[in-house]
């Protein structure tokens, strides 16, 4: 190896370090909305109203995906985050200290909605930036950890906030203040990423268009893209009304984040790598079974704490694991030339999961009950684990006819 390649080697690493950093701080700023239930329920608001300020940021995070290369074009990828981190803040500030739902909670869903898509969509594009394409694979995991340590950091913030006798309010301003943090890593690192691409070569950023949705959506890669938005219903689901759910069978509501953050965390870290090298058909139905198994934990079999972060476990085993597996189907079932539009519409789906179901979720607590819900994520669960098996036995057809 030259010293040009080794110095090239240190100094992305060294970029990514605080790269992580700084995408960790950006992720409490999520992790936080899913103590908006209880906060409302404080206020004398429901777990409907919070559905409704989570799903309307489904609203800005297409728009802030659909137009982040147009921002990175303008100002480029590191400040266009450290922007969206700005938004962050505010959207945070709002949640903290809006009293009532109305209004005021919806523009900070909506402002949350901005920020978030911005940073989940240029986050990959800067590790490209500065990262060697034969070394990305693991450094995406990495990324993919560093956020969802943060994502899982948030509640536990509002735990120990309660801990510590203050209001959960007090979440939302730490938060506030990691993402004015997070966002001033970014703004700081801003010439040494660009100092480091040129070294590398440029980095194309997608800009989706009409034709090449239509292209993606009418390969192969459509059941991935399909998948994610079931996955991260159930993700959205289930997380976004831990704490009513919690609340209601007498737990502490921190079991399931710590148990779903660890298991997701050690899982992309340490068993991804082996995982995506497998048949990812069979790979995905056997880890979608396993979220099928732990929404049935969920809704069955959670009567004591053990339980409780068993099941979480198993359902962080089973997301953090699927998640990989098909975003490497997205884009290798993309139509030739297309990677990267696939990616994009990848991305969305999980918005569309991940933000709009936790609005039909929060209205049917209010009127049905936490039940209801759990069976209603529990059919999605199956849907999602029948493509993965309607895939297979549709490869041995196939396999069997060709021979």
């Amino acid at each position: 190896m030259s010293s040009q390649t080794s110095a090239s080697h240190a100094t992305g690493n060294g970029l990514f370090g605080l790269f992580c950093l700084g995408s960790y701080l950006l992720s409490l700023s999520y992790g936080t909305t899913f103590l908006l239930a209880m906060k409302l329920r404080e206020s004398g608001g429901s777990e409907s109203d919070a559905g409704t300020i989570i799903s309307v940021a489904m609203l800005s995070t297409f728009l802030a995906v659909i137009f982040s290369g147009h921002l990175t074009d303008l100002i480029g990828a590191p400040r266009a985050i450290a922007a969206g981190a700005v938004l962050l803040a505010a959207a945070c500030l709002g949640f903290a200290t809006v009293p009532a739902f109305g209004v005021a909670l919806l523009a900070s869903g909506l402002i949350l909605g901005f920020g978030w898509g911005v940073f989940y969509t240029l986050g990959p594009i800067i590790v490209a930036m500065i990262i060697e394409p034969a070394r990305r694979v693991k450094y995406f995991a990495l990324l993919s950890g560093s956020m969802m340590s943060g994502i899982g950091t948030g509640p536990l913030v509002g735990r120990a906030s309660e801990a510590l006798g203050y209001s959960v309010e007090s979440a939302f301003v730490v938060a506030a203040i990691a993402s004015l943090a997070g966002g001033l890593v970014f703004f700081l690192l801003g010439p040494n990423i660009k100092q480091q691409q040129a070294r590398l070569g440029p980095v194309t950023v997608c800009k989706i268009s009409a034709r090449a949705a239509q292209a993606v959506l009418s390969s192969k890669a459509v059941f991935a893209i399909i998948m994610v938005g079931l996955g991260g219903a159930i993700f959205g689901g289930l997380s976004s009304f831990q704490t009513s759910y919690a609340a209601l069978n007498h737990l502490d509501y921190s079991l399931f984040f710590l148990g779903f953050m660890s298991a997701a965390i050690s899982c992309r870290l340490l068993v991804a790598g082996y995982i995506v090298k497998r048949d990812p058909y069979l790979m995905s139905s056997l880890l979608s079974a396993l979220m099928v198994v732990s929404v049935l934990m969920f809704t069955f079999f959670v009567h004591s704490s053990a339980a409780y972060l068993l099941a979480a476990v198993v359902l962080g085993v089973g997301y953090g694991l699927t998640y990989s597996v098909i975003n490497g189907l997205a884009a290798n079932e993309a139509p030739a030339g297309q990677t990267a539009q696939s990616l994009v519409l990848f991305s969305l789906s999980y918005f569309v999961g991940v933000f709009g179901f936790p609005l039909l979720a929060g209205k049917v607590i209010v009127n049905h009950g936490m039940s209801t819900l759990l069976y209603i994520i529990l059919v999605v669960a199956l849907c999602n684990w029948s493509i993965t098996l309607a895939r297979l036995v549709w490869r041995r057809t196939m396999v069997g006819a060709t021979a």
